[in-house]
């Protein structure tokens, strides 16, 4: 069975094509600037030559419809038609309370996408988008909607309740959501695999850290707590969110400067985090090269960042009264040895030994970084958040 995978941004779409047999991939690529001009599909079939089409995509149908004909071009197609694909995956950030797991689309799926558009302005109505624009042009197939918030609905009240007046939460579903939830459902299961750990008694804490970044505590295969909350400006420190602020201070920065609330919203998630505090970039490699230099505002940038880490690290094992793993993922976390090290440093509290070598050697590959004798097993999972939607709409489909 053939699963194609669709992530789409508000002038972007990311696909790829899993034969789900073998789970591999057979194509992959992206359309850009759709709706601007210079648009353009890079396609990288699986053993065959890459190659761009620049041509003009005022929307996300003409898109969809550019990705499907390059899947059965003669010379750089994998398929040899349309109706190979059986189904197709769509990565949606947010259905606030609606829905646990991954669902078929239906109108009501549809509905709540819509309803949450307040929720994620800018990844909700183009998931939506993408989702129609299948629908137009497979008539017949089916699309399964892949939530980024579902593996967090496990939390608890006590996890995902705001200290604020109860009403906003009845009236508005002002409460922490928590994202990435894809790779940390993926990565969490990969862990318990490769740990040897029994699901329904493990305890492991996912870093998912790159230039959005998030943890989450993971007791018994479900999700207990996340870092991310109502939106992902919350939790750990970014390449350009805040991450956890004090809200006074938002008021204080706003009455000083003359700026509404929108203006600063958009100062925390855009302005702040890694390039707020280094001034350099939020590229944790350029900040990294110029804290090498002496920048000592970048220094900064990357010691704040992984103590915030340890802290969300260090509670987790408090909520869980216990770790047997924790794992690394995403860009930074799979490919960044200096700053793995930087965090866990503060994890010796909890018998945890670094394996330097190793450390150095695993860099966007699996591997277990912790010495043999280490009493907390610490690894380097690549996350895989298509393979994980491929897998999730197999189950709903076959």
């Amino acid at each position: 069975m053939k699963i194609l995978v669709i992530n789409c941004g508000s002038s972007s779409l990311k696909y790829q094509l899993f034969d789900m047999t073998s789970e591999t991939v057979m194509a992959k690529g992206i359309c850009e600037r759709i709706g601007i001009q210079g648009s353009a599909l890079t396609h990288k079939p699986s053993g065959k030559d890459s190659c761009v089409v620049e041509k003009d995509m005022p929307d996300h149908k003409v898109a969809v419809q550019m990705v499907l004909d390059m899947l059965v071009d003669p010379v750089h197609g994998v398929i040899a038609d349309v109706k190979e694909i059986s189904a197709v995956g769509h990565r949606v950030l947010h259905a606030a309370q609606k829905y646990i797991e991954s669902i078929v689309v239906n109108e009501d799926v549809k509905a709540t996408v819509r309803e949450c558009f307040d929720f994620g302005p800018l990844h909700n109505p183009a998931n939506l988008i993408g989702i129609e624009a299948c629908e137009h042009a497979m008539p017949g197939v089916k699309n399964v909607a892949v939530f980024d918030t579902a593996f967090h609905q496990t939390m608890p009240e006590k996890a995902y309740m705001y200290a604020i007046p109860y009403e906003y939460y009845e009236k508005y579903g002002i409460r922490k959501y928590g994202f990435h939830g894809t790779s940390h459902a993926f990565v969490s299961k990969k862990a318990i695999e490769v740990a040897g750990l029994d699901k329904d008694n493990s305890k492991v804490i996912v870093c998912h850290i790159g230039n959005g970044g998030s943890c989450s505590a993971v007791l018994n295969g479900k999700c207990v707590d996340t870092s991310m909350g109502l939106t992902p400006l919350e939790g750990l420190i970014m390449g350009t969110r805040s991450g956890d602020i004090d809200p006074a201070a938002v008021q204080f920065i706003a009455n000083k400067e003359g700026k509404d609330i929108n203006e600063m919203v958009e100062i925390l998630n855009k302005k702040s985090g890694i390039l707020g505090i280094s001034g350099v970039s939020s590229d944790f490699r350029d900040v990294t090269k110029a804290s090498k230099e002496g920048n000592h505002r970048a220094e900064v940038a990357l010691e704040a960042f992984a103590y915030r880490v340890a802290k969300y690290v260090g509670s987790y094992v408090a909520a869980m009264n216990g770790v047997d793993a924790i794992v690394f993922t995403a860009g930074v976390g799979e490919n960044d040895a200096p700053m793995r090290a930087r965090i866990c440093k503060y994890f010796t509290y909890l018998g945890i030994t670094i394996d330097e070598e190793a450390n150095d050697k695993f860099r966007g590959v699996e591997g277990t970084i912790s010495t043999p004798d280490s009493k907390v097993k610490v690894m380097v999972i690549p996350t895989n958040e298509e393979l994980k939607i491929a897998q999730e709409t197999l189950e709903l489909v076959k």
